[in-house]
């Protein structure tokens, strides 16, 4: 299937779309004041060891400490042992680090002592001394073939492994070579920079969203990367011709006057995937609901009625939402736990045809997924690795007026509050007055339905009670000042 990539870049953000035959498939944003973290490798200092955890946080100069767990910490093959963390680390100790995954919500950077480089055909390991091919190439000819012949790049008294990425299977070996001269010169100024600087320094910078595209987003159905602009146009076919040498004749800038992610309906799409519904061509939807435990998605069939009978609606609508909810899941960049409430089906046979549509159509996705089919309630359980932030959570914050629950408390939920707030107030201090400043809703409530109330109040406290309506104030906000 035909892929292109579309690249929007501005001062602030660079957007990358990646698109088949024209409909959008993954979204990746990357914003110039908080770029990513993961591959990024650090000199820190253990500021705290967590026995009972097994786990240490570490200071690499970030707003909140990462977290670096004893599975994490590389030790020799021949001398593996199982050390508790406290005998193995100290506080106060510099020790050499790399995130494995971005700080989310309220949780730090992950990390692990094992370091690993990124190139274009291969992924460098310093530390190890074997050579590991992608579990993508499934050909064990091909898997023998490579390892041969790196084995034969590779001098066999020099320290350091590889993995060979998907990308390489076609490669030459003068790839492969410009690839681990790349990767241990790399290597061998990180190693410098450590030997010369305090905890905590950043040693390593993964690189931009744009150059990211081109080591590890362009695969053999990619017919085009088009950039929106000319400088960035330029930095990334420079880079292309020293690292990417097979990407240069695809890249293309656009040069016409309306927007990149306008002429290709990119805007639309990224608006419709911060909807928590979904409308599949059918007439059903989906109800998406990202929490910080787990997501869930719920298939409706909602007007489609459009075969003989309602088990074909129920199965043909799973079938469209098998698709685009694998869909979602690239588009949105969802992660971690992921249940789907698929519309219950009573026949065996259509539960196994929606399963296999569906793990079908999870096979273009690029992250490591595993689905374990129906459990005994009729859901899929399913996860998805999580290694950024979601789309949501780049995008958006939670709703200041509803605290991010979705929904708000009613007019006369907050003109209750208020009654008993006002009866606290009165029992407290010995004010000549009471006013009430509340939103328009609530106090159109107390001078119509809830005015005998208010007015109870008042003479029970035997203060008077004034309101005033302030429209800037969100429904549930209020004030009560002391005259």
């Amino acid at each position: 299937m035909s892929e292109e990539i579309l690249i929007n870049f501005t001062p602030q953000e660079t957007r990358v779309a990646v698109t088949q035959q024209g409909v959008v498939q993954e979204l990746h944003i990357e914003r110039t004041a908080s770029r990513g973290l993961v591959g990024n490798i650090y000199l820190g200092r253990i500021c705290r060891i967590l026995p009972g955890m097994q786990s240490a946080f570490v200071e690499i100069g970030l707003e909140r400490t990462a977290f670096l767990h004893v599975a994490d910490i590389w030790q020799p093959r021949e001398t593996q042992s199982e050390k508790p963390i406290e005998k193995m680390l100290s506080e106060g100790q510099s020790i050499v680090v790399q995130v494995v995954k971005d700080p989310i919500g309220t949780k730090g950077a992950r990390l692990s002592t094992q370091i690993s480089i990124a190139g274009r055909m291969l992924v460098y390991l310093p530390q190890e001394k074997h050579i590991g091919i992608s579990q993508r190439i499934e050909s064990e000819a091909e898997r023998e073939s490579l390892r041969e012949r790196l084995t034969r790049l590779v001098p066999a008294d020099e320290a350091g492994g590889f993995i060979v990425r998907t990308m390489a299977e076609n490669a030459s070996d003068e790839e492969f070579a410009n690839d681990i001269a790349y990767l241990k010169k790399t290597w061998a100024d990180i190693k410098a920079k450590a030997r010369v600087s305090g905890p905590p320094t950043v040693l390593y910078q993964e690189l931009s969203l744009g150059q990211r595209v081109l080591r590890d987003l362009v695969n053999p159905e990619t017919t085009r990367i088009v950039i929106d602009s000319r400088e960035n146009f330029q930095k990334l076919t420079g880079f292309a011709e020293e690292y990417t040498p097979a990407v240069l004749p695809l890249l293309d800038h656009y040069t016409g006057q309306r927007p990149l992610f306008d002429l290709h309906g990119v805007e639309e799409e990224i608006q419709k995937a911060l909807a928590r519904r979904v409308d599949l061509k059918s007439g059903g939807y989906l109800i998406i609901d990202q929490t910080e435990a787990m997501t869930t998605i719920d298939v409706n069939t909602g007007g489609f009625v459009g075969v003989r009978n309602f088990d074909d609606t129920i199965f043909k609508t799973n079938l469209e939402a098998a698709v685009t909810i694998a869909r979602q899941l690239r588009l949105r960049n969802l992660g971690g736990i992921i249940i789907v409430d698929f519309i219950d089906m009573e026949s065996d046979e259509h539960r196994r045809a929606v399963l296999e549509e569906f793990n079908k159509a999870l096979a273009h996705d690029h992250t490591r997924l595993t689905v374990n089919g129906f459990t005994h309630l009729g859901l899929v359980e399913m996860t998805r690795k999580r290694t950024r932030e979601s789309l949501a959570h780049v995008l958006c914050e939670p709703c200041p007026t509803c605290s991010g629950r979705g929904e708000v408390k009613t007019a006369r939920t907050v003109a209750y509050e208020i009654l008993r707030e006002l009866l606290r107030e009165a029992r407290q201090f010995n004010a000549r007055e009471y006013r009430v400043l509340a939103g328009p809703a609530v106090v159109d409530l107390f001078l119509d339905e809830e005015s005998q109330a208010l007015a109870m109040l008042s003479d029970f406290i035997g203060k008077p009670i004034s309101l005033q309506s302030e429209s800037s104030y969100s429904p549930e906000q209020y004030d009560i000042v002391l005259m």
